[in-house]
């Protein structure tokens, strides 16, 4: 996709020329039209999308841009959007793009809907948390019954499948709909025509509840290297199943929000998105930043005598609330991303903080090290700042590695994002504690060698 080609849509939509606009975008993918659109005004998208077959339009509508997407649906009537759009999508995707909308054009759009079981499948997705399986799941599947034969299996899989666009798995149920296991395709051309599903399914299957929320799922499929899951209610009832390709969509968006996070911004943003709503996302982190700031100073000012009295003890300031905040921020991200890909054994949190101890000690030892040889040829053996920097980078080290390594676990437990923990929360509280150990230290150290 070249920008190019790009500017040659935009000079046929300006012309109105509907031919040649659809001759151009015919043979695109789904994702390439939603790309096309991103360069587009609204108005613009409209018009190439009047040009395109239903099919396509809703897949397109898919793969658009979240934010661009919600302007297109605002100016089309319910009755365009569940004609033109809903009614060719997966329930899944239909549930996307209608959870965005208030409840009235929700009723709306489903009241429009042609397909009375995919307007009731919608509504039933829709009672669920969007964080969950139950609320990412499509119902589109193929289901065959444990006590068919062969034959009578396979017309069922065909009459099935002419309604779906992909088959990743062909599930087995018995008479309660209960889920029972998988029907391999390998089984279906070796086994005799005699042989029921129940007598060559693998009952060995992996199932999330419609509960189970979207990580746990995602791991799951990770570690077993599925292309899909099925999803079972609370008696085991086969309700729907979770693609691979939905997982990548939430991964994505979990590691943009969880990247954001880390950067201090309070709400997922976009390049895109107005100045007041960039503002509201980046203040409120930069507003904290400035009162730690202000609390360093206040700090400061409270050992004036002693910076006073060793004015050389200043120029180290920006080291240790460096050194604090790195030394932070990895031990943070390390536990962060242990706490999300789950290596990290909650059984074995201990053994995690003492090897990050260990790994801490032999960092602040080499590093005050490396400071006091440096203020040894440069301030002398016996001078205050001589000793006072590297035993304090030594203390600002380990706290830095132990504050960054716990309070992950604690976010965690009391269930709040613990990747906001990567970002300008450690370095706050590390730098005021910095000052805080550099301060005293000096202080005690002073009045000894008086």
């Amino acid at each position: 996709m070249t920008q190019e080609f790009i500017n040659h849509i935009k000079e046929l939509i300006e012309k109105k020329d509907s031919v040649m606009v659809q001759e151009a975008v015919s043979k695109l993918h789904p994702a390439d039209i939603a790309e096309i659109c991103l360069e587009l005004t609204t108005e613009q998208a409209r018009f190439l999308y009047r040009q395109i077959d239903n099919e396509t339009a809703a897949d397109a509508l898919i793969e658009m841009d979240e934010d661009l997407r919600n302007e297109l649906l605002e100016e089309l009537p319910s009755e365009a959007i569940a004609k033109r759009f809903v009614n060719y999508m997966d329930t899944d995707d239909a549930v996307e793009i209608i959870r965005e909308m208030d409840e009235e054009k929700q009723e709306e759009v489903l009241s429009n809907l042609q397909d009375i079981e995919l307007a009731g499948d919608i509504v039933d997705l829709l009672q669920y948390d969007e964080d969950t399986a139950g609320g990412l799941m499509s119902t589109e599947m193929v289901v065959v019954n444990g006590n068919w034969s062969m034959p009578e299996c396979l017309k069922e899989m065909r009459q099935q499948a002419e309604e779906l666009d992909d088959i990743y798995y062909i599930y087995v149920v018995d008479d309660d709909e209960r889920l029972c296991g998988l029907f391999p395709l390998k089984k279906m051309i070796t086994s005799p025509s005699v042989s029921k599903v129940k007598h060559v399914m693998e009952t060995n299957i992996i199932s999330v509840d419609v509960d189970t929320p979207i990580d746990e799922v995602t791991m799951l499929i990770e570690k077993y290297n599925l292309v899909a899951i099925p999803v079972v209610d609370k008696i085991n009832r086969l309700v729907g199943q979770i693609t691979v390709d939905d997982i990548m969509d939430e991964v994505r968006e979990q590691t943009e929000h969880d990247q954001q996070l880390t950067a201090g911004l309070t709400q997922d943003v976009e390049t895109s998105d107005n100045v007041f709503v960039q503002t509201k996302a980046r203040l409120p982190w930069l507003i904290i930043g400035m009162l730690g700031g202000i609390g360093s100073s206040l700090l400061l000012n409270c050992f004036t005598n002693t910076l006073g009295s060793h004015p050389e003890m200043a120029l180290f300031i920006p080291l240790l609330a460096g050194m604090g905040g790195n030394v932070g921020t990895q031990s943070s991200a390390i536990t962060v991303q242990g706490l999300a890909n789950n290596s990290l054994n909650p059984h074995h949190i201990f053994r995690h903080i003492l090897k990050e101890m260990v790994v801490a000690i032999i960092n602040a030892t080499i590093l005050s090290l490396m400071v006091y040889v440096y203020n040894f040829f440069v301030y002398g053996a016996v001078d205050i700042v001589t000793l006072a920097v590297p035993l304090s980078l030594f203390v600002v080290v380990l706290f830095a590695s132990a504050f960054g390594t716990f309070i992950p676990m604690v976010l965690e437990r009391i269930n709040i994002n613990p990747a906001v923990a990567t970002g300008p929360f450690i370095q706050i509280i590390n730098d005021l504690s910095g000052m805080t150990f550099y301060m005293i230290i000096s202080m005690a150290l002073s009045k000894i060698m008086l």
